[in-house]
């Protein structure tokens, strides 16, 4: 299943699979909340080639559902995705390092062992506010006692 928007080339070529394979490919293009969960929640592995992403709450989503991203490491993705422990990131936003993510992650699917290990990782992931306000607190303290 395919949800989201982008570059109109990409989406029609969605469009166009999901009219071959209508057994086996979902497209909506755009975006409902409430379906994303869904999918996230039944899917294995979820799929974030952006070029850039400030940050984003998908792969979070997707981490604590037990969907493993697949992230080009770029902003918010490569702050919130491990490499190779909650999630898979590629390098460039280019097709061969994509696949190359995509390959990865079909042989964590192969090893139980593997995946279930990064689910649990990617679960058991805190992206509670405690965190970042401790630390700004701890900042605040440095600099007020300056």
């Amino acid at each position: 299943m395919v949800t989201g928007s982008g570059e109109p080339a990409l989406e029609q070529a969605l469009i166009d699979a999901h009219r071959r394979r209508p057994d086996s490919i979902g497209v909506v293009i755009g975006f409902n909340d409430a379906q994303a969960r869904r999918i996230f929640a039944g899917s294995d592995f979820t799929l974030m080639p952006s070029r850039f992403e400030p940050c984003g709450l998908s792969q979070m989503y997707a981490q604590r559902f037990g969907s493993l991203p697949i992230g080009h490491q770029t902003g918010g993705l490569a702050e919130t995705i491990t490499d190779g422990e909650t999630g898979f990131l590629f390098a460039k936003p280019s097709r061969d390092s994509f696949l190359g993510g995509v390959r990865r992650a079909f042989s964590a699917f192969m090893t139980q062992d593997q995946l279930d290990t990064m689910r649990r990782s990617a679960m058991g992931r805190s992206f509670s506010w405690s965190i970042s306000a401790g630390s700004y607190s701890a900042l605040y303290r440095k600099l007020a006692s300056v």
